[in-house]
């Protein structure tokens, strides 16, 4: 029998809807059958390709007896985080305070009206000795006291309340004694790089997450005056780091080497074995922290691994719509990395005694293997780059042979407008400094779904929806970085668009325009600085809260602040440029104790203070020159603008000077 949530879209939700539990979707039903019923919100969070989501849900919400337990005692309700990104952060922040860690999948107990007193991730069905509370005993206690001593957990709850709201307006100012300084950036930079582990790369130790917004900010920092001539020693130890980090997950088994793409994290410190869930927002963050890495210093490593990144992505996860799909679950067949991993055996069997023995030693394949059952999962530790173009189509046959005689992993096919948005941004910009127009043309063709599929004129504003369902259409209200991310493709398609249609640049540029105005209106405080995360007539759970933080993806403020500086550059308005100055100092102590957390943020403000570069290009000059020019440079943010009226081919503004226009391609390149 199915629930109710067999009614819903979401393949999360779908996942659950043949469980005995008698779940409900998140909304005005269940908190009225809390409150009719008196009885407390089991409010439990994931996401379709997380693992120990799956473990939990078939050990303990597949098991008759444990439903029983929680249909009679709870209102059990189940959300989609990649949906409700708004319930998740607010329930996620809960449990960080209860147990100081936080996770997927994430459960948490609240009074009727949704308030959280106790929570936590994965509960075991029995004690295994490993300190875990058993699911079924922790219902038990829950139920009991919200029956003995309720007046407890009410207070509980007010406090987790108020913690929440006092986080949210302490994060507003940062605890910031001052203005926001430019020199803070290097201090960011210093304490950043301190925390890179020089043995396997990336930053702290395992698990390891792709840290692409740190590498974003650590190589947009590096070029500015302040450390090329300021900090001679820094500007090295931040090429040693980024390339360190970059090159180690290249090789690492992190990669999908034989499919391409990213997975999740790597469960160990030398990106090894990964949690084998694939996602959409870390391969669009990954391909942009490639392209600059490549922009430095042309390594045909980063080169390879944009493309096959991409390659997999047109493959596997794009949407017959125009738009990329979410995620690829970890687990195939009911085990988790099977999908990915070979014997030698496997090996020998697909090319061959002599092929494969060059296969198996390069991406060191051996009979001990490195993952379960003696199987290994491929890593690349052949340092020389031609042989592994050498192996390109031993390397194709496997992926055919998987693809042929595999199951593969589930598939999330819903469209999320802020992952998209950050994939198209990325893939323009690939497009154009590796010469590949197909790129920048399937950004476009992404981004013209939002616009057309995913926005609509509401009481004369732009409204965007958060999520789309093929068949289905746009669901949801979206959020801050809804509006601020779809605003970064629209003006990442803006300013390079021009390479291959002169006179769409504007069209995108007033589409941003649109989304940044609306965020404006709906997300601002008009009190404090920085902008909220749910809009002004969004009902919003327990708190509305600000996302300062980064986390898997970019912070809402952080992107705000991105769109704003690039509308600033592109319009010279100057309430775009108030709402920089007004929303910086609330990173000011951010910035000197916890960098690496607001680094999207840190890579705003330097480019920003850097100044974005707007190049104007006389109508008719063909555009190949200057993108060799851009492409043999280190990245810079810039503006292609076509103009009709121009006394010579190119002038370059960057702030509020322009220089005088010039014929001369080598000026502007030097000038940059």
């Amino acid at each position: 029998m199915q629930n109710r949530l067999s009614k819903e879209n979401s393949l999360y939700l779908l996942q659950h809807a043949s469980n005995p539990v008698d779940w409900y979707a998140w909304g005005d039903e269940a908190f009225e059958a809390a409150k009719s019923q008196n009885k407390p919100l089991l409010v439990s969070i994931g996401y379709s390709a997380c693992h120990w989501c799956h473990v939990m849900a078939h050990e303990c919400f597949e098991n008759d007896y444990i439903a029983k337990l929680m249909n009679k005692h709870f209102i059990c309700v189940k959300v989609d985080r990649e949906e409700r990104p708004d319930v998740d952060q607010v329930y996620m922040e809960a449990v960080q305070m209860i147990q100081q860690q936080g996770g997927w999948p994430l459960n948490v107990f609240c009074l009727p009206d949704g308030r959280p007193f106790f929570g936590g991730t994965y509960f075991p069905p029995e004690d295994r000795g490993q300190g875990l509370i058993p699911w079924p005993q922790v219902l038990m206690r829950i139920s009991e006291h919200f029956k003995r001593s309720k007046s407890e957990l009410v207070d509980n709850a007010d406090a987790i309340q108020k913690n929440i709201m006092a986080a949210t307006q302490a994060a507003s100012t940062g605890g910031a004694q001052g203005d926001w300084q430019n020199e803070h950036l290097v201090s960011a930079a210093h304490g950043i790089c301190g925390n890179h582990d020089d043995q396997y790369g990336g930053f702290g130790s395992a698990p390891k997450f792709p840290p692409s917004m740190t590498l974003n900010f650590l190589r947009a920092i590096r070029h500015t005056a302040a450390i090329e001539e300021g900090e001679p020693a820094l500007a090295k130890r931040i090429d040693e780091v980024t390339h360190a980090t970059l090159r180690s997950m290249a090789h690492g088994g992190i990669f999908d080497q034989f499919g391409g793409g990213f997975a999740r994290y790597s469960v160990d410190s030398h990106w090894l074995i990964p949690h084998f869930e694939k996602m959409l927002y870390d391969n669009a963050l990954l391909i942009d922290a490639y392209t600059r890495g490549w922009l430095d210093n042309k390594d045909p490593l980063y080169e390879a691994i944009v493309e096959e990144t991409i390659g997999w992505l047109e493959r596997e996860m794009s949407a017959p719509s125009g738009g990329f799909y979410a995620a690829l679950d970890a687990d195939s067949e009911g085990e988790e990395g099977r999908y990915y991993v070979w014997t030698p055996e496997e090996v020998d069997s697909v090319l061959g005694l002599s092929e494969a023995r060059e296969v198996r030693a390069a991406y060191n394949i051996t009979n001990e293997g490195n993952f379960e059952n003696g199987t290994t999962n491929p890593a690349l530790v052949e340092p020389d780059f031609a042989i592994r173009t050498k192996l390109a189509e031993a390397r194709a046959k496997l992926l055919a042979h998987r693809e042929a005689k595999r199951v593969p992993p589930g598939k999330d096919t819903k469209i999320n407008t802020a992952w998209n948005c950050m994939l198209i941004r990325s893939m323009a910009d690939a497009g154009y400094y590796f010469d590949r127009p197909e790129w920048l043309e399937r950004a476009r063709k992404a981004a013209d779904l939002i616009w057309e599929s995913l926005t609509e004129e509401v009481g004369g504003s732009l409204r965007i929806k958060a999520v789309y369902y093929e068949g289905v259409g746009a669901q949801i209200e979206g959020y801050l970085h809804d509006y601020a991310l779809a605003a970064e493709a629209f003006l990442a398609v803006a300013s390079k668009v021009a390479w291959i249609d002169p006179a769409a640049s504007s069209i995108y540029q007033e589409r941003a325009k649109a989304c940044i105005d609306t965020a404006l209106q709906y997300f601002s405080d008009q009190h404090t600085a920085g902008f909220y995360f749910t809009a002004e007539d969004a009902d919003t759970p327990v708190a509305r809260r600000k996302e300062w933080f980064d986390n898997a993806t970019p912070s809402g403020n952080a992107v705000m602040l991105h769109a704003l500086a690039g509308l600033y550059a592109l319009t010279g308005e100057g309430r775009y440029i108030d709402a920089i100055q007004s929303t910086l100092p609330a990173y000011t102590d951010y910035a000197l104790k916890v960098a690496a957390g607001i680094a999207h943020a840190l890579e705003a403000a330097t480019v920003h203070a850097t100044g974005i570069a707007v190049i104007k290009v006389k109508q008719g000059v063909a555009m190949g020159g200057l993108r060799e020019a851009l492409s043999a440079s280190p990245w810079r943010r810039s503006f292609i603008q076509v103009v009709e009226s121009q006394s010579a081919n190119y002038q370059l503004c960057v702030g509020t000077q322009c220089l005088q226009p010039t014929d001369d391609l080598a000026e502007i390149a030097k000038a940059l």
